[in-house]
């Protein structure tokens, strides 16, 4: 099983990969990461918001980062996946 350090730099790199030249600026959200049912899920969203929390500087289309930890598989969440990171269970 993978390490939750290990899983998260894995997320950081593939969000650093999948970044756009259009779009703002984007960092992983490290207070609101958190495992369930298997997954590391790694929230992210524009730099300016994680330092401000201001709602107004919120990217709204930020499906969570999904990290395996036994296969280390890596990928952006799903529609249908939704409620592993709208629960709150672990």
């Amino acid at each position: 099983m993978m390490e939750h350090a290990e899983a998260l730099d894995l997320a950081v790199t593939f969000l650093e990969q999948s970044q756009r030249d259009d779009e703002p600026p984007l960092a992983v959200d490290t207070e609101r990461v958190r495992e369930s049912n298997g997954l590391l899920i790694v929230p992210y969203n524009s730099v300016q918001y994680l330092a401000s929390r201001d709602t107004r500087d919120q990217l709204l289309d930020c499906w969570p980062i999904l990290v395996d930890l036994n296969t280390g598989d890596i990928r952006f969440g799903t529609l249908e996946e939704r409620p592993l990171w709208r629960s709150r269970r672990t």
